[in-house]
């Protein structure tokens, strides 16, 4: 193991990536590697791009690397795209997408199955943008599986949280529903060529005002990222986004509540596998069975359950 985080300290893509495929596929040396690495992190600055599918996230995250690239900066990318239901795998099309970057040797993308995570990043995301920090490099970009109404947890693992609509997204209101106008730190229409993306800004900034109010002035941007159009102005943006969190000392705030986000993962992933690991769902449906037929309540089968497993507790102010 030793060798393998040397390696990878040291700059070796191939290190990095057999450490990342560790951490991903959750084996039993995956912890002893996140320990290992954990005190290497801090120095990436971390942005998350997110939105509904078909608005252009993979082509925006392209130019925007690029950009970051011709200012000296490092680049992990992490593109969390949808698993299938039926074979498990995903289509991992990231370096396609992306083909400005794609050979560049200080951008490195991995592409991740978001493997039924239900909030857009898969679960393992965090850790491995802990690797590509650990890696050394200076930005992470982290782009979601794009499931629109659940992928609001991008805003707890980024620094700076790109919200990327279109025009003919239909209605900013939605947005609005789907909780994306409240984890924006800047908001992007993109295919700003296409009709509509002057009324687009509108909805988007007169929405905007409802949110609670804070120091920081949320930003809407327009780009056409085909072009890498606006992307200078974008860039900017970023940076006067990270210079008011630094000025603010909230950079280590933002980093507290990730590391919170994180072990409360975890915990809760722990949790899951305890109760409904092999033979768990088997033991849900036979109490499941004795709750239909009026033998227990549905509080009494939940108490049971936590009893065999040794964590019976306290739940909505009831003893369960």
């Amino acid at each position: 193991m030793k060798d393998l985080v040397d390696r990878l300290l040291a700059g070796d893509a191939i290190a990095a990536a057999r450490v990342m495929s560790i951490v991903e596929n959750g084996r039993p040396e995956a912890t002893e590697f996140m320990h290992a690495l954990f005190p290497h992190t801090g120095g990436g600055y971390r942005i998350g791009v997110t939105g509904p599918p078909g608005v252009g996230k993979s082509t925006l995250v392209d130019k925007l690397a690029l950009k970051f690239r011709s200012a000296g900066s490092k680049i992990g990318i992490i593109g969390v795209d949808p698993t299938s239901p039926f074979s498990g795998g995903a289509i991992l099309g990231d370096r396609i997408r992306m083909a400005d970057v794609a050979t560049d040797p200080d951008v490195f993308i991995r592409s991740m199955a978001s493997r039924g995570s239900r909030g857009g990043l898969a679960t393992t995301a965090r850790q491995v943008a802990d690797v590509l920090d650990a890696f050394g490099k200076d930005v992470i970009i982290i782009e979601t599986v794009g499931v629109g109404q659940v992928e609001l947890d991008i805003a707890e693992v980024s620094d700076t949280t790109i919200v990327v609509l279109v025009p003919a997204f239909g209605d900013a209101v939605q947005a609005m529903k789907a909780g994306l106008m409240e984890i924006g730190d800047l908001f992007v229409v993109n295919k700003a060529d296409h009709d509509g993306a002057d009324r687009a800004v509108l909805e988007i900034e007169s929405i905007l005002q409802l949110k609670a109010e804070t120091d920081w002035e949320t930003l809407v941007l327009c780009t056409i990222a085909t072009e890498a159009g606006g992307i200078d102005e974008l860039f900017e943006a970023i940076g006067r986004h990270r210079v008011f969190l630094e000025t603010h000392a909230l950079l280590q705030d933002r980093r507290r509540r990730r590391i919170e986000s994180e072990v409360r993962t975890l915990v809760e992933t722990r949790l899951r596998q305890e109760l409904w690991g092999p033979g768990g769902y088997g033991e849900l449906s036979s109490y499941v069975d004795l709750v239909v037929d009026g033998e227990e309540t549905p509080v009494s089968a939940a108490r049971r359950i936590l009893e065999a497993k040794g964590l019976v507790g306290v739940f909505g102010g009831n003893e369960i």
